[in-house]
This record gives C-alpha cells, structure tokens and sequence, in this order.
C-alpha cells in the first residue's frame, strides 16, 4: 500500500482555506449563522415552555442564562480575537433567551398580562403578553444607549457617524485602549436584539402604526434595502472577527424583514412548530454547527494569513 505524503494534509488545508476563508465565504458565514441562530432562538424557547412546563421553564431559562454568563467569563480572558469574538456572541444569545427574554416571560405571568391576539386569524396569538412586557423597556435602553452614544473609545460605526456628525464627541479615544472583544460582541448582541424587538412592537402597536399601516409597509421594504446594503459590504470582508460583528447587525436587520412577513402571514414560520417540522429543524442545527465550525477555524485575518502562506512557499522554492 502507497504511504500517504506528509503534505497531504497542510496541502488540502490550504486549498480549503484559499476557498472558504477568503471574501465572500468569511462573511456569508458569519451572516448565516447569525441569521439562523435568530430563528432557532424562537424554537428553543418553545421547546423550553414545552418540555419543562410552567413548573420547570424559568429554572431552565436560569440554567441557560447561567450558561451565557459562564461563555462570557471564560470568552473575556481569551487572547485569541476570533474565539474571543465567537464566544461573545454565543454568550450574549444565551443571555439574551435565558435571562432577559424569561425574564419577561416571569413578569408576564406575575402581573397577568394576556397574550394579544390576531383580530384577521382567529385564534392565533399576535404578540405574546412578554413581548408586550417588553415594550416598557424602552426607556432603560435609550438611557443606557445614551453612554455608548457619548463614549468616546467607541469603535461602532453608527456610534462614529452619529458623534461626527452631530458634534457629540467627547473627547480622543485613549491610546493603546484594550478592546475585550468578548464583552463588546456580546454586548452588541444583546443591544442589537432588543432595539429590534422594540422597533417592531412599536411598530405593531395599533395605536402607533399596526402591521398593515402604509409605513409599516415601507419600514419593510427599507429594511430589505438596508439589509441588501450592508451584506453586499459585508460578504467584501476578510477579517473574520470584523465579518462577525458586522454580521450581527446585518443578519437581524434581514430577519426583521423576515419577521414582519411572518406577521403578514406569507409563510409558515416553521421553526416556532418544532414538533411538526422535526427534519427540517434538525437540518438547520446540523448546518448551523458545520458553519460554526468552519468558522471558529478561520484565522483572525485570513488574507495576511495566505499572504504569509504564499510568502513561505515562495522562500522554499
């Protein structure tokens, strides 16, 4: 039997690196796992209420969160920016379902709010009572985003444009400022999330707009052109951590789209009935593991990387 060369594997590495992690791979992944993880978000916690009951389910929301704060610990002392970054997200997703989104869930329950439900399809929910809990969040989230509008070691983009252009800078950032990449992303995460949730209650809310208002029609439809923007940017990156934490912004301003057409009734919004679309779920876990794999593996800047690669093979020959 012929011996397999040694280079056999460093070659097919490169080969799966020149292919997968280089523009537009590097950000089509973080993009879709992002975009999955937000519809997998409403399956496990129907799965949650389902399989743990009343009884059980803000135990396990407390387990779940419990978790998200634990990937956070351990993503903040990572030196490492692209597991620093992946665990951010991951942390602030488990936070997010486990504390916060359960946490309306509790108070839903403590002050009897009732579901609101579809006056054009009887017997179908609308807007669960904790989503209507979480309206009252507003202003603890426009206060708190007013220091991240301030801060001046903000690197957000949006942040930047805003204090360019409406004179709100605060001062010079701090030279040689540490960034804990963990913190930020999940943070961003968590922010991201709960602006969108907001925008579109509000947005549903009959007595501001409705979901079948004319400019909730046309919120829609910008969200889709501003979606489309921002990932034809995004799919340009080569810097993995970059692609990921513009990828989370990018992801939920689509699935925002995808949301309101769901209200709309345009399609079955398949993962919130996992007992009835098993296989499919399951094919969107598996494919959303892969791509996380994949992912995770990619090195924090893939194109000094291959230029470094290219370098060597080009000194040894």
């Amino acid at each position: 039997m012929n011996a397999v060369p040694n280079d056999a594997a460093p070659a097919s590495q490169s080969r799966l690196k020149k292919l997968l992690y280089r523009p537009p791979y590097i950000g089509l992944l973080a993009f879709l796992i992002v975009f999955v993880v937000q519809a997998l978000g409403h399956t496990v916690m129907i799965l949650m209420e389902d399989i743990f009951g009343e009884k059980y389910v803000l135990h396990s929301a407390f387990a779940l969160g419990l978790f998200g704060a634990v990937l956070l610990f351990t993503g903040m002392k990572k030196t490492n920016e692209v597991s620093a970054t992946w665990y951010g997200f991951w942390a602030g997703t488990f936070l997010w379902t486990g504390w916060i989104e359960f946490s309306f869930v509790w108070a839903k329950g403590m002050l009897g709010v009732p579901d609101l439900m579809d006056p054009r399809v009887p017997g179908e929910i609308a807007t669960k009572g904790e989503y209507l809990v979480m309206m009252s969040s507003i202003g603890v989230m426009a206060s708190t985003l007013v220091y991240f509008l301030f801060n001046k070691e903000t690197k957000c983009n949006m942040f930047l444009w805003i204090q360019r252009h409406a004179g709100l800078k605060t001062g010079k950032p701090t030279p040689g400022y540490p960034r804990n990449f963990a913190a930020i992303t999940s943070l961003e995460t968590i922010y991201v999330l709960w602006f969108c949730y907001l925008l579109l209650l509000f947005i549903y809310d009959e007595n501001i707009l409705g979901d079948h208002h004319p400019v909730t029609y046309g919120i829609c439809f910008l969200m889709v052109i501003w979606g489309g923007y921002l990932f034809l940017r995004l799919i340009k990156f080569w810097k993995v951590t970059t692609a990921i934490r513009y990828g989370i912004p990018t992801a939920i301003i689509v699935w925002n789209a995808v949301e309101i057409a769901g209200r709309w009734h345009l399609f079955t919004e398949f993962w919130e009935k996992p007992w009835e679309y098993g296989l499919e779920m399951s094919l969107f876990t598996v494919g959303l593991v892969i791509a996380a794999w994949l992912a995770s593996r990619t090195p924090a800047h893939v194109k000094a990387e291959l230029d470094r690669e290219q370098r060597g093979a080009a000194e040894k020959k």
